[in-house]
């Protein structure tokens, strides 16, 4: 699910936090039936990021959770002419804005980063007092997966974020461009032997830093890494009802696992023929 308008890329899928929060809730699987279970309104942003919360960790050290955040058409496409904005809504934004809003740190791969035209993300005052009660940062940050560190450091992704953009890279990476990285006022985090990213190890090395809420959006092929290494432990999919045909990926790609991995549905929404559904390991 790639970022949007003032809350991630530029011109990419849409202004976050535009539109209604409503809805037709379903109950979780194993939930109660009938008509009392469905609820069909206008939800607030509080009501969305209870909704959404991440699990409570368990005592001790926490235990990183990392949820996905992805958009398909009917016919299985991530995106429309390179870019998934002509497949959202602005509901679809709204909840796009508030897993932002509840994560410590976003994961990107860094061709998703050229094609929507990452930004920082911004300061969201509905969710300022929360953050600040849960001892994050003001404001989520980017951390960029690259093996080759060919990144436009004059983008205000590395010029003006409020917290700086973190750089995940293979420790056989290309000296210069860390450095350089590094000029540019990224944070370099090692998380693999070669020059590729291990997605364990990211997961670990955020979770040193005391990035434990985790949220990716992709692109496909990052996403195919995670889910092929097991690291995924929850998919938040939209289901848009638009049909592309066309040789679009899909929201994960490259090798098949052996086995498919069973998630369990956690909750579905509805919005004006969009499914919200949150899904996890089961």
């Amino acid at each position: 699910m790639g970022p949007a308008g003032q809350d991630g890329a530029a011109g990419a899928r849409g202004a976050a936090g535009a539109g209604p929060a409503g809805g037709v809730v379903r109950p979780p699987v194993g939930g109660p039936v009938g008509a009392a279970a469905v609820v069909d309104r206008e939800w607030s942003l509080a009501e969305l990021a209870a909704a959404y919360a991440y699990p409570e960790p368990a005592p001790g050290a926490p235990r990183p959770w990392l949820r996905a955040n992805m958009v398909s058409s009917l016919d299985g496409a991530a995106q429309h002419e390179g870019r998934s904005q002509p497949i959202s809504s602005a509901t679809d934004m709204r909840i796009f804005g508030t897993l932002r809003a509840l994560a410590d740190v976003v994961v990107v791969g860094a061709e998703t980063v050229r094609q929507e035209g990452y930004r920082p993300a911004r300061v969201r005052d509905e969710f300022a007092g929360a953050r600040a009660a849960a001892g994050q940062t003001p404001v989520p940050a980017i951390a960029i997966v690259t093996a080759s560190l060919e990144l436009d450091f004059t983008l205000p992704l590395f010029t003006s974020p409020l917290v700086p953009t973190l750089i995940l890279t293979g420790a056989a990476a290309a000296p210069d461009r860390i450095a350089a990285a590094e000029r540019a006022g990224a944070q370099v985090v090692i998380a693999g032997e070669g020059m590729g990213v291990e997605p364990a190890r990211a997961v670990q090395a955020l979770a040193g830093l005391g990035h434990t809420r985790l949220l990716t959006e992709g692109g496909p092929r990052l996403l195919g890494q995670l889910i092929a290494a097991e690291a995924l432990d929850e998919l938040c999919l939209t289901l848009s009802p638009t049909l592309t045909a066309g040789n679009a990926q899909r929201i994960a790609g490259g090798p098949s696992v052996a086995v498919p991995h069973r998630f369990g549905l956690a909750s579905l929404l509805e919005q004006d023929g969009f499914l919200f559904g949150r899904y996890c390991r089961s």
